[in-house]
């Protein structure tokens, strides 16, 4: 008997899916998009309290940051019952990222000292946030490869509560990684700007 049993989702509701021919080679579905507060001020210590009171609440700290990057992981899961064993259907992991960055209103009107100090920050959050969309990239491609990896199952039953340790595992190690990032980042964040404005200053001596 071939049974096509309801959809799962990885994270709550319940619907039916048909599982289409190629679904099990699918690439995760993922989107990335930007969105933008602006900060005023004129000197260097105007835009760091700028940034420290117009900057976006994380859910994580609680606090104010100069960027940051909403995660959101979703998906749904297949079973098909045949035989007296339950197997995976089809697995789709989504994945929608948006970055917030900083956008300061002064910048063509800033000295070129300070536009340059600038310049130099903003890309360096920028390029910050960027690496948080990829660490939730990566990690939503190795779920979706472990979901569609589990062997079958004597019920769906069993097999589905598989598919809620791989998802919760994943995501685990996901939220580690991320932590350890701006750990790692935010100890060598004095001597990262000292480098990176030292070496704009080089290349604009060539």
């Amino acid at each position: 008997m071939f049974l096509m049993r309801r959809v799962r989702r990885i994270f709550g509701a319940v619907f039916v899916l048909c599982v289409l021919p190629g679904a099990a080679l699918a690439e995760p579905v993922i989107t990335k998009t930007y969105s933008y507060f602006r900060i005023g001020g004129r000197t260097a210590e105007d835009l760091d309290q700028e940034l420290e009171k117009r900057g976006p609440v994380t859910h994580n700290t609680g606090h104010r940051h100069p960027g940051a990057t909403e995660i959101k992981f979703g998906g749904d899961v297949t079973y098909v019952e045949r035989d007296g064993r339950c197997t995976i259907g089809g697995a789709r992991v989504t994945l929608r990222t948006k970055i917030v960055l900083p956008r300061w209103g002064n910048r063509n009107r800033a000295s070129a000292d300070l536009g340059f100090i600038w310049d130099t920050l903003s890309a360096d959050i920028k390029r910050h946030e960027e690496r948080h969309a990829e660490i939730a990239r990566n990690h939503a491609r190795q779920l979706e490869r472990e979901l569609l990896a589990l062997s079958s199952s004597r019920s769906c039953d069993d097999l589905e509560k598989e598919v809620g340790a791989t998802t919760k595992s994943v995501l685990e190690d996901h939220d580690r990684q991320q932590l350890r990032f701006d750990q790692v980042e935010a100890t060598n964040f004095d001597a990262r700007m000292t480098r990176l404005l030292q070496y704009r200053m080089d290349q604009k001596k060539k």
